[in-house]
């Protein structure tokens, strides 16, 4: 199935790439993801790979599970796509907390 790059392009939304890439900065499996987006893994690999469309009201909340964790996305039709981490230095798998600190 070919991909439409521009069912991706808005203020809403989001690429498969910036999923992979907001899933990595928080140290999220796609199983994780899913979870806390209340969708099927299978549709966040789909999703990821480019083999699948989910239907909006599934990538409204997979969108919405990685902005509530601190992801914030950038689409520009000129600069292109990127994703960062608001106020934070490290994923969150790796922050403080743990035995010996």
């Amino acid at each position: 199935m070919a991909f439409r790059k521009e069912f991706y392009v808005g203020a809403d939304s989001m690429t498969p790439a910036q999923c992979r890439a907001a899933r990595g900065m928080l140290a999220w499996t796609q199983a994780e993801l899913a979870t806390r987006a209340r969708v099927h893994e299978a549709t966040v690999r789909g999703f990821e790979l480019g083999r699948k469309e989910p239907i909006r009201v599934s990538l409204d909340a997979i969108r919405r599970a990685l902005e509530e964790a601190g992801v914030s996305f950038v689409i520009d039709r000129l600069k292109g796509e990127g994703v960062f981490l608001i106020g934070q230095s490290q994923p969150r798998a790796a922050q403080g907390g743990g035995a010996g600190e």
